[in-house]
């Protein structure tokens, strides 16, 4: 009989180097835009049978000697073909519950203490690449997050064990590959959901305490300031932690930049990518080369693997080694803005309607609509 097991299962099998084969039974399309690292595709019917004809196609794949897993999107057809694999004879047959949708859901976490004082933990969202944080003052008890997902129970679970109470949250921008939590966790802990001043730009619906270019906010006696840094989106606000470290959300990642045709469409992306490049040189231009740059997202390939670092270890870089390494720093204007115009980048799956979600002018039926309009990497670089 096979076995049901989880995705966090499925990442510690992953992580510890256990040897088995991982069967992605999706469509091609959809496992060729994005599966588990390591997945070989094999597509499979929720009523097939694995009849003689297809048998050695499997075997090819994955032979009867190491644990097979297999995966689907929900998780109905992989368990399909993991009843099928045990009735051949496999010996070791394993099905994630929950499929994609649960992959998708899955989080790691990493830390850094700037000082004897500081604690930020970077929560990691393991599929998409999508990052948030909890930055927080041991002396004062208090904490703010950053760019929060949906899943807002492990803010306040990671805050209570370091003892720490949060006293606001903030977003970056309105984003494109997933639906925030900001505002829901605010609202759960009564205390104020902070934007940039621009947001009206976007006429964001739901209610914010807007911070203007160079307002700061306290995390005990430290400050987060707020930077205009607009590009990926007119109203995109970056937030400066003293002489530490700056959440760049989507306007700086360790390896690209935010694209900007997301928010202009097509004709107005050239608009958006001067707006970066005055970003990129005028203001973090500006900033001291060893404030550690704490992105929005980190790039997923369709394989599933970051493109910087691995999943629980922090996502992270000195700005100063940032504008070294990023080809895109030295560019003159008009070759920067051609190449931030000329992605022919996936764009995130259902981007127009997360939107319309975080501006607040469309709401989700229920959690199922949520996961679903959330499938997919988050695409967000160019």
């Amino acid at each position: 009989m096979f076995e049901v097991i989880t995705a966090r299962q499925l990442a510690t099998m992953l992580d510890s180097g256990t040897t088995f084969t991982l069967v992605d039974t999706r469509p091609r399309e959809s496992y060729e835009a994005w599966h588990v690292p390591g997945a070989v595709h094999f597509p499979f019917g929720p009523t097939e049978e694995l009849t003689e004809s297809r048998l050695p196609e499997l075997t090819a794949l994955v032979g009867y000697e190491d644990p097979v897993v297999t995966i689907c999107g929900k998780g109905v057809t992989s368990a399909n073909l993991a009843v099928n694999l045990d009735r051949q004879g496999f010996d070791e047959v394993f099905a994630v519950g929950g499929g994609m949708r649960e992959w998708s859901e899955l989080y790691e976490t990493a830390s850094t203490e700037p000082d004897d004082d500081l604690v930020v933990v970077q929560f990691q969202r393991r599929a998409k690449g999508c990052l948030s944080y909890l930055v927080g003052s041991r002396t004062a008890g208090e904490a703010v997050v950053v760019d929060a997902g949906r899943h807002t129970d492990q803010y306040i679970v990671r805050a209570a064990e370091l003892g720490l109470d949060i006293t606001r949250t903030l977003d970056t921008h309105v984003h494109a590959d997933h639906v925030s939590g900001g505002r829901e966790l605010a609202d759960r802990l009564g205390v104020p959901y902070h934007m940039g001043a621009e947001a009206s730009e976007r006429d964001v619906a739901v209610d914010y305490a807007p911070l203007a270019d160079g307002e700061s906010v306290p995390v005990g006696d430290r400050e987060l300031t707020a930077l205009s840094t607009p590009g990926h989106t007119s109203e995109l606000t970056s937030y400066r932690l003293g002489d530490q470290a700056v959440f760049t959300g989507d306007a700086l990642f360790v390896d690209s930049l935010g694209r900007t045709e997301l928010q202009f469409g097509e004709a107005g992306a050239a608009e958006g990518a001067r707006m970066a490049y005055e970003t990129l040189h005028d203001v973090f231009g500006a900033l001291p080369e060893d404030l550690l740059v704490l992105p929005g997202h980190v790039d997923v390939d369709a394989d599933g693997r970051f493109s910087v670092g691995e999943p629980g270890a922090l996502v992270g870089e000195r700005l100063g080694s940032v504008r070294a390494e990023l080809d895109l720093y030295g560019l003159d204007e008009a070759t920067f803005v051609d190449r931030m115009t000329s992605t022919d980048a996936e764009k995130p799956a259902n981007y127009e309607r997360i939107i319309r979600i975080n501006r607040g002018v469309e709401t989700l039926a229920d959690p199922v609509d949520a996961i679903d309009v959330e499938t997919g990497r988050n695409n967000c670089a160019v």
